[in-house]
C-alpha cells in the first residue's frame, strides 16, 4: 500500500507541473500573446481595426495578477523541486520521515513562493502605474532592462547565492540539520527549504521584466536554468557560468542603443 501511496503522491504532483504549465498557456492565449509574450497577429490586427479596444492587455489588478504569478511559481518552481522531495523519499525510512511530511515540506516550499509572488506582483503594479514598465511588464528602458541583466548577473557570484544555492542544491544536508518528523515538521521544513530557494532563484524570476511576464519561452527557459543549477552533479558547476553569461548579454542590451 505505501508504494501505490508513493506512486499516486508522485503522479499528481508532476499533474500540477502539467496542468500549471497548460494554465498559463491558457492565461497567455486568452490575453491574445505568442509564447514570447507579445501580441499575436490576430490580437494586433483587431487593436488597428478599433485602437480603443485593449485586446491583449494582461492583468493590471492586484488578485489577478497574483493569481497569474502563483500560477507561473508552481509551473516553473515545483520540478526544480524534485531533488528536494526525492531526498526526503529517501529519509522516510532511515529517519522516521512520513509521506505527511513530503505533503508538508511541498506546502511549506510552495507557501514561500506564493508570498514571493505577492511581493513581485506589488512591485509589478509599482513599476507599470510609474510608467516603468508596459501592460506586457516588459522595462520601457534598454538602460534598466541591461543593468538588471547584469545585477541578476553578479549575483551568481555572491556569498548569498553560494549560501542558498547550496541548501537547494544538497537538500539532504538541510534535511540532516533540521530534521522534523510529522506533517508540521515536513511544513517548517518546507518554509525553511523554500526560503533558501527563493534567495537562490530570485533573480530568474525578475528577469521577466526583462522579456515579458508572461513570456512563455523565457519561462521554460529559465525553468531549465534553475532544473540545471539543483542537480547534484553538474548544478555548482553552470552557477558562475550562467552569470558570465547574464552580464555579456546585459553588457550587449545597454549597448545596443548605442550601435543604433
Amino acid at each position: 500500500m505505501s508504494d501505490i501511496v508513493r506512486s499516486g503522491l508522485w503522479l499528481a504532483f508532476f499533474g500540477v507541473i502539467l496542468l500549471s504549465w497548460w494554465w498559463m498557456y491558457a492565461m497567455s492565449t486568452g490575453m491574445g500573446l505568442d509564447l514570447l509574450g507579445r501580441p499575436n497577429e490576430m490580437a494586433q490586427r483587431m487593436a488597428a481595426m478599433d485602437p480603443r479596444m485593449d485586446m491583449y492587455m494582461p492583468m493590471a489588478e492586484f488578485w489577478p495578477l497574483l493569481m497569474m504569478w502563483a500560477g507561473m511559481m508552481a509551473a516553473m518552481m515545483l520540478p526544480t523541486m524534485v531533488p528536494t522531495l526525492q531526498a526526503y523519499d529517501d529519509l522516510i525510512r532511515s529517519a522516521n520521515g512520513s509521506r505527511a511530511g513530503w505533503l508538508g515540506v511541498l506546502l511549506g516550499y510552495f507557501i514561500v513562493w506564493v508570498l514571493f509572488a505577492a511581493a513581485i506582483t506589488g512591485a509589478q503594479l509599482a513599476l507599470l502605474f510609474g510608467g516603468v514598465i508596459d501592460m506586457l511588464g516588459i522595462f520601457k528602458s534598454p538602460w534598466l532592462s541591461g543593468a538588471l541583466l547584469i545585477a541578476v548577473g553578479a549575483f551568481q557570484f555572491t556569498r548569498a547565492k553560494e549560501v542558498c544555492h547550496g541548501v537547494c542544491h544538497s537538500p539532504m544536508g538541510y534535511f540532516l540539520g533540521h530534521w522534523r518528523t510529522g506533517f508540521a515538521g515536513g511544513l517548517r521544513m518546507g518554509l525553511g527549504l523554500g526560503a533558501f530557494c527563493v534567495g537562490c532563484c530570485w533573480g530568474f524570476m525578475v528577469l521577466g521584466f526583462v522579456g515579458g511576464v508572461m513570456n512563455l519561452a523565457w519561462m521554460g527557459l529559465a525553468t531549465l536554468f534553475m532544473v540545471l543549477e539543483k542537480l547534484p552533479q553538474i548544478g555548482h558547476r553552470i552557477t558562475k557560468p550562467l552569470g558570465v553569461a547574464l552580464i555579456i548579454f546585459g553588457l550587449g542590451v545597454l549597448a545596443w542603443p548605442l550601435a543604433t
